[in-house]
């Protein structure tokens, strides 16, 4: 043990690796629907593999929390700033007031316990379960005037307080808002029913609604079929079979055509279909199965559907398919056999509902054949070409930028102020992530890689401040005592009950977007999926994307508001 002991102290790059497989192991952990979560596991961890007094740089954290500020931003700057113009700013007005509550309430609990600096930015980080407060909160604490010793003691008090309080912030938050919101909104029942309502008018009752807008969604099938005597198809143009299908609410498509002398064809509207011949339609599996008695026998024909089928990510970015619906969308000349099968929004799957409004940046998945999907595609916006490399000369230049911007300081009664280079990366990244939407030429970043700079990023600055507050971590636990976890309930309690009252009775939002707005600017995804889980509905997450940009920006500022509050 003793050579161990002396092994990870000569190479703490063996100690952050140690500390992360079994932080991310203990966080994967469940009881029940409950899960400690990686970045508490890790910090946990941490603080264990900390007790054997290993050193690392404090450029080891800050590297890897710059590149995990720069891709929060990245990843919400399009719906952050798409929430500044008219049709979003009650939810933006409503994230920043509900966002404000979560800083009072957590700071104002903290001067009536006694807490220190150190131990109220752990308090607002881990009851607001925003880990990244902490980071910023340092950055803050190392401009103060004060000693190197008081700095050390103040951050060091900080994973202990965020490690009491995160258990229900996180949990709780989840139960707060799945549990006792709907009573707060006149009950699961009538919450659940006026959900159902409103999906019926943004078109989630309509059945030619595209496939695929479920989690566990029916592909898009192709299927050939032989026309006879009996056939509903025949002598009837393209069109004509077509048109009377989607008057049965079954949306299909005729893809491809071989005539009864064994020529294959692409079919036009005014092809007039006659006896012998095989056709091919596309389009949602139970539509093709309630036609199939009508349309004459099913062949297997391989050389007939042999032709190229893509799913393609397409960015919205044209002016003319801004602000449309999915309904306007898929009734446009060019959309003719092209199905939306999911909608992806800051990286949140939305539900495709025949009235939801399309967003610039947001990214739609097309399915289809090739020649319909290239048209298709040039008319919404700019088709993603699939790759696995990043652009890091945007990745390096945005962080570059901002921390440099960030660093810039100034004096407010004698103390320095700035938003230190970690806040700089973070506007960076929501300005970089901004132009990326408006131009999605360069600047790309594969989900992968997102996941790599948010997790690792922010997973690995966790485990060095576990390991660097290791030695004080009992000590710090015997100051604040188990009455800080009853502190971090109400903490984390009053701003999600505030933003439940806001929601209803001074925003006046449907209970199932309140819900969703609430979880959003409390930027808290464990609980939208027990939000979705209680109403049966995945419609809160339309109230979540707006909310989720403008709360993960600001809670993270607020560790640099709450440090001077607190000074």
């Amino acid at each position: 043990m003793t050579w161990l002991h002396h092994t990870f102290q000569q190479y703490p790059e063996l100690a952050i690796f140690l500390t992360l497989s079994t932080g991310f192991f203990i966080g994967s952990l469940k009881v029940g629907k409950f899960s400690l979560g990686s970045v508490t596991g890790v910090l946990l961890m941490g603080v264990i593999v900390g007790q054997m007094d290993i050193a690392i740089s404090a450029n080891v954290k800050s590297v890897f929390f710059l590149m995990f500020l720069f891709a929060v931003g990245y990843s919400v700057g399009p719906q952050f700033f798409a929430g500044l113009k008219k049709d979003g700013l009650p939810q933006v007005l409503f994230a920043a007031l509900m966002c404000v509550v979560c800083l009072v309430a957590p700071w104002l609990l903290a001067v009536a316990s006694g807490y220190n600096v150190g131990q109220a930015a752990g308090l607002l980080s881990g009851s607001q379960t925003i880990s990244a407060t902490m980071g910023v909160a340092s950055d803050t604490i190392n401009q103060l005037n004060v000693s190197d010793a008081q700095k050390q003691a103040w951050i060091n008090a900080m994973p202990v307080c965020y490690a009491v309080t995160y258990i229900f912030g996180t949990a709780g938050s989840a139960w707060i808002l799945s549990s006792i919101a709907p009573i707060m909104l006149g009950g699961i029942e009538k919450v659940r029913a006026e959900t159902k309502e409103l999906e019926k008018k943004l078109g989630s009752g309509d059945p030619t609604r595209d496939p695929g807008m479920r989690s566990a969604f029916i592909p898009v099938t192709f299927r050939a079929y032989e026309v006879t005597d009996q056939s509903i198809a025949l002598n009837k143009q393209v069109q004509q079979l077509e048109e009377e299908l989607g008057q049965r609410n079954h949306r299909l498509f005729v893809e491809r055509i071989r005539k009864n002398d064994k020529t294959i064809i692409d079919p036009v509207p005014d092809y007039v279909i006659q006896k012998g011949d095989e056709i091919v339609l596309s389009g949602r599996r139970e539509y093709v199965l309630g036609e199939e008695s009508g349309l004459g026998p099913e062949i297997v024909d391989v050389e007939l559907l042999n032709f190229p089928v893509e799913n393609v990510m397409v960015y919205v970015i044209k002016k003319n398919i801004i602000g449309k619906t999915i309904n306007e969308l898929r009734n446009m000349d060019f959309m003719h056999g092209v199905p939306v099968q999911s909608l992806r929004r800051a990286g949140i799957s939305l539900p495709v509902y025949g009235e939801t409004v399309l967003q610039r940046g947001d990214n739609i998945e097309l399915v289809g054949y090739k020649k319909d999907m290239d048209k298709a595609a040039a008319q919404i916006g700019y088709a993603e070409i699939p790759t696995d490399k990043t652009d890091m000369i945007y990745v390096g230049l945005g962080i570059v930028l901002g921390g440099i911007v960030g660093a810039m300081s100034f004096k407010a009664g004698g103390v320095p102020l700035s938003l230190s280079t970690s806040g700089g990366a973070l506007i960076a990244g929501l300005i970089f992530g901004w132009l990326r939407s408006r131009h999605p030429a360069f600047g790309n970043i594969p989900e992968p890689a997102l996941w790599v700079m948010n997790n690792v990023g922010l997973n690995t600055f966790i485990a060095v401040v576990g390991i660097t507050a290791g030695p004080s971590f009992v000590e710090g636990f015997k100051q604040v005592g188990w009455g800080l976890f009853l502190v971090g309930i109400g903490a984390t309690a009053i701003p999600l009950l505030a933003g439940i009252l806001m929601g209803r009775y001074i925003f006046k939002f449907h209970p199932a977007l309140t819900l969703g707005c609430t979880a959003g600017a409390r930027t808290t995804t464990a609980a939208l999926s027990a939000i979705q889980e209680s109403v049966q509905s995945k419609l809160p997450a339309l109230g979540y994307t707006i909310t989720y940009a403008v709360g993960n920006t600001l809670l993270i500022i607020w560790g640099v508001v709450l440090v001077l509050l607190m000074t």
